[in-house]
């Protein structure tokens, strides 16, 4: 395939997948306003810089007299446009690799050491809320106090007599 019709191909799927007409153009309109692109992705600014430059040759061959593939394409041009559009088939292209270094990822739960099956039917002691544990001291004090003057009234009264 020559360079336009690979660039028509790879156009079209651009603008496809990001829904416009613009697919190439959108293609790198998108990674322009992509943060950490280059930082999360190996190889972005190059995908970037090649996109822009095949760009720019497409329009010069498209709108320019006397452009033609032959005196603006080098050896390998329509070939790295054919190997992108495969790269975006395969969701490795830097759009496709950006989304997935960015996807949350789930959080593995730690592995349990192994611990032996608990019987079916066990009783446990619920433990006792601190405000019952309050409230039982104070009714034992409570009792207590009573109790103690209780006796102290009997004390008295067999002292008085």
């Amino acid at each position: 395939m020559g360079f336009i019709d690979s660039y028509k191909h790879l156009e079209k799927l651009c603008g496809d997948m990001l829904r416009t007409q613009h697919g190439v153009s959108a293609y790198i309109a998108e990674m322009e306003s992509t943060p950490k692109g280059s930082y999360l992705v190996q190889g972005w600014d190059e995908d970037f810089k090649r996109l822009k430059h095949y760009r720019w040759i497409r329009n010069q061959i498209a709108h320019e007299p006397n452009c033609t593939e032959e005196n603006m394409c080098e050896y390998g041009d329509a070939q790295w446009i054919d190997d992108f559009y495969d790269r975006i088939m395969n969701q490795s292209d830097p759009l496709a690799m950006y989304r997935k270094a960015t996807r949350p990822q789930p959080v593995a739960k730690p592995k349990q050491p192994y611990q032996s099956p608990q019987p079916q039917h066990t009783y446990s002691v619920q433990p006792v809320s601190s405000k019952k544990k309050v409230r039982k001291a104070t009714g034992w004090i409570v009792l207590l106090i009573v109790a103690a003057l209780v006796g102290l009234f009997f004390v008295l009264k067999y002292l008085v007599n």
